[in-house]
C-alpha cells in the first residue's frame, strides 16, 4: 500500500537545479559564473569573427601626405580600414573597394604627389610671365610622369625638363633637355623597346627636344638610355632583329610542312640562317647608245636658209679701165640679149653685174639616252644557309629486334630536292643547303614542375574557408563538452536508481512459494523469439506472478505521482 511519502510529488528539475546551486560553495559559484562568461564570450567572438568581411587593398605605395588625406576621408565617411603588415597599403572591406575608390576620386584623392594641368585652372590675376612659365613647366612634368606611370613595369616616375629661354640669336640658342627617373616594380625591368617608347614620348611632348637629349634612370641609378658609338658598333635595332627571326621561322615552317608528311614529326630538325641586307641603296644611271643610221634617227629640229646677192657695177671716179678702148658693137639680131639683160639706147647689151648665192641647212637629231633610277628594298635577303638533319629509320628484323638504319642516297636526294624547292634555293644569291642523316640521341623528357597542392591559390582559399569552419566547430564543441556539460552534471540531479530491495524480496518470496521466475540466462538470451516464448509461457502458467511483477514496475516508475 502506498504511503504519504510515496504519494508526494517530486520536485521539478528547475527546483532541483536551484537547490543544487544554492548548496554550492561561494568559490564554486564564482567558477561557474566565470565558465558561463567564457562560454558566452567565445560564442560572441566566434560569431563576430565569422561575420568579419575580407579586406582588400585600396591603395598602395602612397606618399605620407596622400595617405593621411585618405585616412581622414575614410574616418569622416565611417568606412573601416586597416594597414598592411608592412604599412605600405591601406585595406578596406573587399565589397567596398570600388565604391570607396570612386568616392575618393571625386575628392581628388590620391593626388599622387604631383600636379598636372589642373594647376593652370586656378591662375591668379596679375601673375607674372615667369610664374606662368614655371607653372606650365610643372604641369607638363606632372602630366608626363602620369603618362609614364601607365607602363606596366613602372611604379612611379619623376620628370625634369630643362627648357632654356628663347633668344633671338641662333648662335646663342640652346636646345631643351629632359631627365626621367622611373621606380620599377619589384622583379620587373624595362625592355629596350619600352625605353625607346618613353624617350620618344617625352621628346614628342616638348618642342625642339631631340631623342638624344632624353635620359632615363631607374631607382638604382642605372642609366637605361645607353647610346652606342656609331664608329664602334652599328648594331641592329630590335625591330630588325625581330624581322630576321620571323624570316628564319617562316622558312623553318615551310620545311616542316613539307617534310612532316614524308618523314614524320620528330624525325628531322631544320635550321635556317638568313643574311639580310638592311642598307638603303639608291642608284641613278644615265647611258647613251651609239648613233643609229640616219634613216633611223629621230629629227628633233631642222632649219634651212638660202640667200642670193648681185654685186654692184663700177662706180666712182673713172680709173684706168675707163680709158681703154670700147668693146666692139654686137648686132642684136645675130646675138640676142639674154632675158632680163638691160640694153643701151642703141640696143646694145649693158654690162651685167655677177651674182653670189649662199645656202645653209641645220638638222638636230634626238640623242638616244636612258636614265635609270634604282632603289634597293630594305631588308632584302642576301644569302640563305639551311641545314637539315634526318633521323635514322627504325626497322624490325625477323627475330623481332628493332634496329635503326640510315636513309638511302635516293631518299636523301629526294628530300634535298624538296627542301631546295621549299626554301627557294638560288645559286646566284649564294644559298647553301646541307642535308645529313644521323641517329638522334634519346633525350629524356623532364616533366614540367608541378605546383604543389598547398601552393595552389584555389586550394588555399578552400583550406582557409574549411579552417574557419573547423575553428568554429572546435569552439562550439569545447563550449558544449568542456563547459556546459560539466555545469549540468553539477547542478542537475542524477537519474533515480531502481529500488533493488523490494525486487529482491519479491524474488525471494516467489522462490519460497515455488512460483516460476524468469532466469537471468533466459532474459540475456540472444534469441528474441525464445525469450518471448518463455515470457508467454510464464504468463500463461502463473498469471499472478506476472501481475505482481508488472505492479512492481508500475510502482517503481510512478511512485508518489498522485
Amino acid at each position: 500500500m502506498a504511503t504519504a511519502d510515496t504519494l508526494a510529488a517530486p520536485p521539478s528539475p528547475f527546483q532541483t537545479m536551484a537547490q543544487n546551486i544554492a548548496a554550492l560553495s561561494q568559490r564554486q559559484k564564482m567558477a561557474m559564473g566565470a565558465a558561463l562568461a567564457i562560454a558566452v564570450a567565445l560564442l560572441v567572438g566566434v560569431f563576430l569573427w565569422s561575420r568579419q568581411p575580407d579586406y582588400a587593398v585600396l591603395f598602395s605605395n602612397l606618399e605620407e601626405r596622400d595617405g593621411g588625406a585618405i585616412v581622414n576621408a575614410l574616418t569622416q565617411q565611417n568606412i573601416p580600414y586597416r594597414f598592411s603588415t608592412t604599412g605600405g597599403a591601406i585595406l578596406v572591406p573587399a565589397n567596398q573597394v570600388h565604391d570607396v575608390r570612386l568616392k575618393l576620386a571625386a575628392q581628388g584623392l590620391p593626388r599622387g604627389g604631383m600636379v598636372g594641368f589642373e594647376l593652370m585652372e586656378n591662375q591668379k590675376l596679375g601673375v607674372s610671365q615667369f610664374h606662368e612659365q614655371v607653372n606650365f613647366q610643372r604641369a607638363l612634368e606632372g602630366e608626363l610622369a602620369r603618362t609614364i606611370q601607365a607602363v606596366a613595369a613602372v611604379a612611379s616616375a619623376r620628370v625634369h625638363l630643362a627648357i632654356p629661354k628663347q633668344t633671338a640669336f641662333l648662335r646663342d640658342e640652346q636646345k631643351p633637355t629632359a631627365s626621367v627617373l622611373v621606380n620599377l616594380h619589384s622583379g620587373r625591368r624595362l625592355e629596350p623597346t619600352q625605353v625607346a617608347g618613353i624617350v620618344h614620348l617625352v621628346a614628342s611632348s616638348v618642342p625642339h627636344l631631340a631623342n638624344d637629349a632624353v635620359s632615363i634612370v631607374d631607382q638604382n641609378g642605372n642609366l637605361l638610355t645607353v647610346k652606342q658609338d656609331p664608329l664602334r658598333a652599328a648594331g641592329l635595332d630590335p625591330t630588325q632583329l625581330k624581322y630576321v627571326q620571323e624570316l628564319e621561322d617562316s622558312y623553318i615552317k615551310r620545311i616542316d610542312a613539307i617534310l612532316t608528311p614524308v618523314i614524320g614529326e620528330g624525325n628531322f630538325k631544320a635550321q635556317v640562317t638568313a643574311d639580310v641586307d638592311f642598307n638603303q641603296t639608291e642608284q641613278t644611271a644615265e647611258t647613251f647608245k651609239p648613233n643609229p643610221p640616219p634613216d633611223q634617227q629621230a629629227i628633233r629640229s631642222q632649219q634651212s636658209s638660202e640667200s642670193t646677192t648681185r654685186e654692184p657695177g663700177p662706180q666712182g671716179v673713172p680709173g684706168a679701165l675707163s680709158n681703154q678702148p670700147p668693146v666692139p658693137a654686137t648686132a642684136p639680131i645675130t646675138t640676142p640679149p639674154a632675158p632680163g639683160t638691160p640694153t643701151g639706147a642703141n640696143g646694145a647689151q649693158a654690162a651685167t653685174p655677177p651674182l653670189s648665192s649662199n645656202r645653209s641647212s641645220t638638222v638636230n637629231y634626238e640623242v638616244d639616252r636612258t636614265i635609270q633610277h634604282t632603289r634597293v628594298a630594305l631588308g632584302a635577303i642576301k644569302r640563305l644557309s639551311v641545314a637539315v638533319v634526318l633521323n635514322h629509320r627504325s626497322e624490325t628484323d625477323p627475330a623481332g629486334k628493332t634496329k635503326t638504319a640510315p636513309l638511302s642516297d635516293a631518299e636523301i636526294k629526294q628530300i634535298t630536292d624538296l627542301v631546295r624547292e621549299a626554301m627557294g634555293f638560288s645559286a646566284q644569291r649564294g644559298d647553301s643547303l646541307n642535308v645529313a642523316s644521323s641517329p638522334f640521341a634519346a633525350v629524356p623528357r623532364e616533366a614540367p614542375p608541378e605546383t604543389p597542392v598547398w601552393k595552389d591559390p584555389d586550394v588555399q582559399d578552400v583550406a582557409k574557408e574549411a579552417l574557419k569552419y573547423l575553428i568554429i566547430l572546435g569552439v562550439l564543441t569545447f563550449i558544449a563538452f568542456g563547459i556546459i556539460r560539466p555545469l549540468l552534471k553539477t547542478v542537475m540531479p542524477p537519474p533515480p536508481e531502481p529500488e533493488t530491495g523490494e525486487a529482491e524480496a519479491a524474488e525471494a518470496e516467489g522462490t519460497e512459494e515455488g512460483e516460476a521466475t524468469i532466469s537471468p540466462e533466459a532474459i540475456a538470451a540472444n534469441d528474441y523469439e525464445t525469450r518471448l516464448a518463455k515470457i508467454k509461457e510464464m504468463a500463461h502458467s502463473d498469471p499472478r506472478a506476472v501481475a505482481g511483477l508488472i505492479k512492481e514496475w508500475i510502482g517503481a516508475g510512478g511512485e508518489g505521482k498522485k
